[in-house]
């Protein structure tokens, strides 16, 4: 466990994805329970308003949930834990990614270790429950809303909540219906390369504008950017990262889409299945950001997602289909990348081979055929 290495580990993730939930189950299995701070709470915040006198006399678990409400924290967390013998470890839970912390707070480099908390996933819910994962997404209360409609509704209060509240209390001054014009106009691009220009243009900014909104949304967990990936051959090859709506529940309800029925009717029915079947992949692989690319040559070439690790190299194409098929820009990825394999991930039934390199594998069968990375 991360907390018998590190003096201070976080968990990072986005709002309502279950860190309050999984640091309360941690704490109920620890004999001694733990402090907890929820700077929330404004009694909690008021507590902490001179961190050193209360935190300093603390021993064991010390847990401070929202630590992106006061992120000058960190700077008392890094006298804190540098103490010879220090008494206590603490647990922060936090909206926004380290970077975004990072902009007002000390760094704690090599004190801590970080945890990203996504939703449900595939792994947890069962094959059984695919359909209903893609179309309502992972987080925790719209996955198990009782009916489709509260499911959507909670979804789009999130949407509401986040961009009127949370952002604001990260002293972020763009308005939420800039912002929001803005995160609705992604969920169009979603699965496409990001074109600064274009949004630029529809917005009447500058480049560095927009992508300044689209860091800020990347930051907060709610966008996710695959990164290019570039091999020295003569070929040129897409230097831009592809954008995706993190959850596949809220890109639907960014697109206003309600049932399975209106997103299967919709245009970008290929684009949230190849984005929820990566997220998936990349969820049972284990694999981390810094693992995970797409690859795209301006001849056409291109592979949905690259992982690799050591010196291993697997590619995966994702294909709302039930019969897919190998394709010459599959062979080509296999050929200038070197690929150990490349699988092609499917939404029918079963896993078959397309060629000696090359294997079609249903989405279903992910968590039987799939061999997570070590």
């Amino acid at each position: 466990m991360l907390l018998r290495r590190n003096r201070v580990v976080a968990i990072l993730g986005a709002r309502q994805v279950g860190k309050t939930t999984l640091a309360r189950q941690l704490v109920k299995s620890l004999p001694g329970g733990a402090e907890v701070f929820d700077l929330e709470d404004p009694q909690d915040l008021a507590r902490l308003s001179e961190p050193m006198l209360v935190l300093k006399e603390l021993r064991g678990l010390v847990v401070i949930d929202e630590i992106q409400r006061k992120p000058d924290l960190f700077a008392t967390l890094r006298v804190l834990v540098d103490r010879p013998r220090a008494p206590a470890r603490f647990l922060v839970l936090g909206s926004a990614s380290p970077e975004l912390l990072r902009q007002t707070s000390e760094t704690l480099a090599g004190r801590i270790a970080f945890h990203e908390l996504s939703g449900f996933a595939l792994d947890e819910v069962g094959a059984r429950q695919l359909g209903k994962l893609w179309i309502r997404g992972s987080f925790p209360r719209s996955f198990l809303a009782p009916t489709q409609k509260e499911s959507a509704e909670w979804r789009m209060h999130f949407i509401r909540t986040f961009l009127e509240r949370d952002i604001p209390q990260l002293g972020v001054t763009i308005s939420s219906a800039t912002l929001r014009r803005f995160w609705s106009m992604l969920a169009h691009y979603h699965g496409q390369v990001w074109n600064a220009s274009d949004f630029a243009r529809s917005f009447g900014v500058a480049d560095t504008t927009v992508r300044r909104y689209l860091d800020l949304l990347n930051a907060t967990f709610v966008v996710q950017m695959l990164l290019p990936y570039h091999e020295n051959i003569k070929k040129r090859q897409v230097k831009a990262p592809k954008i995706y709506i993190a959850d596949s529940g809220i890109l639907h309800s960014l697109l206003g889409l309600g049932v399975k029925r209106d997103v299967q009717a919709h245009p970008k029915l290929g684009a949230s299945w190849e984005g929820f079947a990566l997220m998936q992949v990349v969820n049972h692989l284990g694999a981390r950001p810094e693992e995970c690319f797409f690859w795209a040559t301006h001849a056409g070439a291109e592979l949905d997602l690259l992982v690799t690790r050591g010196n291993r190299r697997l590619g995966f194409e994702f294909k709302y289909t039930d019969s897919p098929s190998s394709t010459r820009s599959m062979r080509i990825a296999m050929e200038d990348l070197k690929l150990d394999k490349l699988t092609v991930i499917h939404a029918g039934e079963h896993t078959f081979p397309l060629d000696k390199t090359i294997e079609a594998m249903a989405i279903s069968r992910i968590l039987d055929d799939l061999k997570p990375l070590t």
